[in-house]
């Protein structure tokens, strides 16, 4: 080994230690306890396995590569989120939150071995192909998708480029091809239509730094309509989620004062607890707000503030059931570290990590064929079902048959459809075919006749 290669390991190893010091907070210059003792031989040993592997491996390897993946390795081990993020997931990750970025828009996570589809986000190439929740992302461009990172990396790329994706479904007998083209990946989180005068429907798909801003502007016009907003359905479903912020500002939208949230970390600093303020607007009719499997994070704590604050009327099957909260710390050289540092509670003190929102109304969506109706809505991927290791055989997708072009675009056109179906159009008449946004609007509606009954 070269000089100037072991300046490079030793330089990487000091940048592994820094991280592993940060985490264990083991104070080890401070005081040499027999943890931090410990901590000293395993990044001995780890020094050792670097340098006789880098010697001696069958093919030359890269000393910063492997420990890029051994940092990755030991905080992926603590939770699926938790990460260590490089210079170009630390970027992307800005702009996810901040800008726009090219790709099909899919939101991803791996599942038993399989990258696999949380939820598509409203209005890209793969929305509108009829990628659904469930489905599982076997290849990109005739690729296998082993890894997590790799695949997004594999799917992205510049706007107007073609990208072959594989995906296998449950029901679905052979595995089926969708020909996308990317595009920009537009980071509007809020759609509006009015269902009927003084009745409104507001679709959060997702918590960006303009979220609440656009749910404003989109309460504006309803508010300030001929026949005033008489009630509101707020849609969460499928919403992973997104800025903490963001879902303070959005549940202090509708409260006036009580408890949004509370956060509770092993460090105090972490601990923090928001509260709700004064509107200049009072907002005081009523509300029901919709959740199922693929409502995250994000949505999760706006849906468990409304819940518990009585002010909406929860409905839908059980979210996500992401209780955790994450920071993004910058490293060194363009890194990143995203930890999760604390968990937080709904304001009557619930924790709803890899349990979920409970809805006071279960109502199951109608779209197809029951078994399929049920995978799409209870069977969604759940906080709980996140692993943080490798299965020892990973299930094994069946390998493409050839399929008649005639059979193939019938087959596709079904699915974008089916998917038309399942999502709609925000147009009132399109609206009419959910039977979950029409519950809630007959509960809305029921509430308007009664309220007066005892008075």
């Amino acid at each position: 080994m070269t000089v100037k290669k072991k300046q490079s390991v030793k330089l990487c190893l000091v940048v592994f230690i820094a991280v592993v010091f940060w985490i264990v907070g083991s104070g080890f210059y401070r005081n040499l306890s027999a943890k931090g003792a410990e901590t000293y031989k395993g990044l001995k040993l780890f020094s050792d396995v670097i340098e006789l592997v880098e010697k001696n491996y069958v093919d030359p390897v890269d000393s910063k590569t492997l420990i890029d993946k051994a940092i990755q390795g030991m905080v992926h081990s603590l939770d699926p989120h938790s990460a260590l993020l490089t210079p170009d997931d630390f970027k992307e990750l800005k702009v996810e939150t901040q800008g726009e970025f090219t790709g099909i828009g899919v939101s991803i996570t791996m599942r038993k071995g399989f990258v696999t589809v949380i939820s598509p986000i409203v209005g890209t190439p793969a929305y509108k192909s009829g990628i659904t929740a469930g489905d599982r992302i076997v290849k990109v461009d005739d690729k296998p998708t082993t890894d997590l990172r790799q695949a997004v990396k594999m799917i992205r790329g510049p706007k107007g480029t073609k990208v072959v994706v594989t995906i296998v479904r449950k029901g679905s007998k052979e595995p089926m091809d969708f020909d996308l083209i990317r595009d920009v990946i537009p980071v509007e989180s809020v759609k509006s239509v009015l269902l009927k005068p003084g009745y409104g429907y507001i679709w959060v798909t997702n918590f960006r730094d303009n979220t609440t801003d656009d749910l404003v502007a989109a309460l504006k016009i309803y508010e300030s309509a001929k026949v005033p907003l008489k009630g509101l359905v707020l849609d969460l479903r499928d919403d992973p989620g997104g800025l903490l912020n963001q879902a303070i500002k959005v549940s202090d939208l509708f409260l006036e004062k009580g408890k949004i949230l509370s956060i509770k970390g092993r460090q105090k600093k972490d601990d923090q607890e928001f509260e709700a303020t004064p509107n200049q607007v009072k907002r005081n009719y009523p509300i029901v707000a919709l959740i199922n499997g693929g409502s995250a994070s994000a949505s999760e704590i706006v849906a468990g503030a409304l819940q518990d604050q009585k002010r909406a009327l929860i409905l839908g099957t059980t979210s996500f059931g992401k209780g955790s909260v994450q920071s993004v710390e910058t490293l060194r050289d363009g890194y990143g570290l995203k930890l999760t540092i604390a968990r937080y509670y709904t304001p009557s003190g619930r924790s709803i990590q890899a349990k979920g929102i409970q809805p006071d109304i279960i109502v199951k969506r109608r779209f197809m064929d029951k078994e399929e109706m049920d995978y799409m809505d209870e069977g969604l991927i759940k906080e709980k079902d996140l692993q943080n290791h490798l299965e020892a055989v990973p299930e094994k997708s069946k390998e493409e048959q050839p399929e008649a072009d005639e059979k193939k675009e019938s087959r596709q056109k079904r699915e974008i459809e089916k998917t038309k179906f399942m999502y709609g159009e925000l147009t009132p008449e399109q609206l009419q075919t959910d039977n979950q946004v029409m519950r809630a609007l007959d509960i809305l509606l029921s509430y308007e006749i009664f309220k007066d009954v005892n008075k």
